[in-house]
């Protein structure tokens, strides 16, 4: 017998690992996560979990005794925390900064618990761990009682469809074991929560650093008849049913290595497919059979909810990243508005009007809050009036996107409901979101085709549009540069129009102030405008101090190629302020005039204007002149590229 040939009979599994893999496949998940307010012990519960169901080796176990003595807060116990504080920063501070994922297993049940941060400025984290999780172990301590924290872990987990609650009233050995204690602490959890929707509620008290009621009954609390913590995890009954939910397959990704095959891969949201059945394209509504279902291992004849699969169809339909296929009889709802719960998470505060990514499970688009409807008070569920949501707050909004999506609401289907809001400047991650139903005008309203187009009033009046967007500092010379500028295209025979930031104002904007929220909406409206004028052939000029990149951009997006030339008046502060032709800068460095852009309020500078006009020290005719050379030779160059075929 070769070499080979000895070593795969040694390596290959034995009867008993076989067995031992098989009856680990067939137990049940729970995911689950541990939230709460800062140092209620989260992280030491979950690494006695891990200790007193075996999951440690021997090495690990003595690695975690010398991390005790080095970094622990226990005295000479060991501190469990640290199996899960896994980065030095969390050690050395003794908090929780990331997601620390770990798995066990007992004989009944595996599990997956996500040990999330208490600190607010972390509440992302916490919302990412309560996305995938089944059920929550909300934490207080007993000596703290229901915390803040507490309430908005707890309203988060509520919006993220978690139904099962572990109230873990941590720490009783701190107030004596005092049953008292525990019953005041679990009244009020009950009275905060009744309105949140969970199916259980179950309470216990425990100790995570000396393992009451985790794993094992304490009988320093012979007073308390329920089940430990492991007991209630492994026999709860959580919504497994994700196959009984109608078919749901977010395309991923279009699969063409050849003319013969074209197959869409993604994983199964929700339900279930089999070969032949009927599927529709849920933007589309265009319908087609199920051909095949190729999978890892050779074709399958059904597939459910949670396995990663490709589906080649009967029929050459259109189907790109993005969209789904759903089932013909429960098809999703496909709108550009709706209404959704938010939470926010980012230091700057969501501003209606702001265009941000929103993005699903595989869909993207541009996404803006047309109305912020009010603020949940994470304290007694009050409905509050808002222009804004800071960080880690709770609201209910209205939005709209520039392509519709596809989805259910988020009561509906946990996967197809949500979404995730970005920023366009930084690309991070600034809010999630959970659908809560269609807007109805979202149906009622459709592009109104037209037979005379852009093109058409264009070369009609012998000019290419454009939208000329001044952006500066108040002061800079925007209105007194545009003004003269609109002057010359007009003695040549071009049509504009000018839209100023202070004649706006008197009219289509004579409702919005000067806070950051009103800033946004009013550049909104304005690029709106320009937009609709430039379709009409004209060469727009706009005068706005505009002073945020991100509205800037949305403006620019608004636009076709090409469109939107950004110039920038770049006059320094200042100078500005030496000027002061309203006599402004003198009232906003006093203190009269809040708000006031360069003073209280930021302007963000383009960073790659299409002309960068440098004021000091020159003439507005000169100015003028620079921006007429870029014209003449924009013109120029897209003559030559229309001769040359290019269209």
């Amino acid at each position: 017998m070769s070499m080979r040939h000895i070593m795969a009979k040694s390596l290959a599994p034995t009867d008993g690992i076989r067995d031992y893999m098989t009856a680990q496949e067939k137990k049940s998940l729970l995911r689950f996560l541990t939230c709460g307010s800062v140092d209620d012990g989260k992280s030491t519960l979950i690494g006695r979990l891990l200790s007193d169901t075996k999951q440690i080796f021997e090495d690990q176990l003595a690695a975690l005794e010398r991390d005790s003595r080095k970094h622990g807060t226990t005295g000479d116990d060991i501190d469990f925390a640290l199996l899960v504080d896994g980065l030095e920063a969390e050690r050395e501070q003794g908090i929780t900064i990331d997601v620390a994922y770990r798995f066990f297993a007992t004989p009944k049940r595996k599990f997956i618990v996500a040990d999330t941060p208490g600190h607010e400025q972390y509440t992302r984290n916490m919302a990412t761990g309560a996305s995938t999780a089944d059920l929550a172990i909300v934490l207080i301590d007993a000596r703290q009682g229901v915390l803040r924290q507490t309430r908005r872990h707890s309203i988060i987990a509520s919006l993220l469809g978690i139904r099962h609650v572990v109230l873990a009233v941590n720490k009783i050995d701190l107030v004596g074991f005092d049953k008292t204690v525990f019953e005041r602490i679990v009244e009020d959890y009950r009275q905060f929560s009744h309105k949140l929707g969970f199916e259980t509620i179950v309470p216990i008290p425990m100790s995570a650093r000396y393992g009451d009621n985790v794993t094992s009954r304490s009988v320093k609390t012979d007073w308390y008849s329920g089940p430990t913590l492991i007991e209630h995890l492994e026999t709860v009954s959580v919504d497994e049913a994700a196959v009984e939910l109608p078919f749901r397959f977010p395309v991923q990704y279009v699969n063409r290595p050849n003319l013969d095959f074209r197959g869409f891969a993604g994983t199964i949201a929700s339900g279930s497919v089999s070969q032949g059945d009927e599927v529709v394209v849920a933007k589309s509504g265009k319908s087609s059979r199920v051909k095949r279902i190729v999978a890892h291992g050779g074709d399958l004849n059904q597939a459910v909810a949670g396995q990663a699969i490709t589906l080649v169809l009967d029929d050459e339909v259109e189907v790109s990243r993005g969209n789904m296929l759903v089932s013909p009889a429960a098809r999703p709802q496909v709108a550009d508005q709706f209404a959704a719960n938010i939470v926010w998470f980012d230091e700057h505060a969501l501003l209606p009007g702001r265009s941000y990514i929103l993005r699903t499970e595989t869909d993207q688009t541009s996404a803006t809050v047309t109305d912020l409807k009010y603020r949940v008070n994470v304290n007694d569920f009050a409905h509050e009036a808002a222009k804004s949501l800071e960080m880690n707050e709770v609201g209910i909004c209205n939005l709209s996107t520039r392509a519709p999506i596809a989805f259910d609401t988020f009561a509906e289907n946990r996967t197809t409901g949500a979404f995730i809001l970005i920023d366009r400047i930084t690309n991070a991650t600034v809010g999630a979101g959970m659908i809560l139903h269609s807007l109805r005008r979202a149906e009622n309203i459709h592009w109104q085709s037209l037979d005379v187009g852009k093109r058409g009033r264009a070369d009609m009046k012998n000019q290419r549009p454009a939208v000329f967007w001044f952006t500066g500092l108040s002061g800079s010379g925007k209105s007194t540069i545009a003004n003269l500028f609109e002057k010359k295209l007009f003695a040549t025979g071009r049509h504009t129009y000018i839209l100023d930031g202070d004649n706006v104002r008197h009219g289509l904007n004579r409702d919005l102030g000067f806070t950051d929220a009103d800033r946004v909406e009013n550049i909104r409206r304005v690029a709106e405008v320009a937009r609709l004028m430039a379709d009409a052939g004209l060469i727009v000029i706009v005068s706005f101090i505009s002073p945020f990149s991100a509205e800037r951009r949305m403006a620019r997006e608004l636009m076709a190629d090409g469109e939107f030339v950004e110039v920038f008046v770049d006059t320094p502060f200042e100078e500005c302020a030496r000027r002061d032709p309203k006599g402004l800068y003198a009232r906003a460095l006093n203190g009269e005039i809040k708000n006031f852009t360069g003073v209280d309020s930021p302007y963000e500078a383009p960073e790659n204007p299409e002309i960068h006009l440098k004021t000091l020290g020159k003439s507005a005719e000169e100015m003028v002149e620079a921006l007429e050379l870029w014209l003449n030779e924009r013109d120029i160059a897209e003559d030559q590229y229309d001769a040359g075929g290019g269209i």
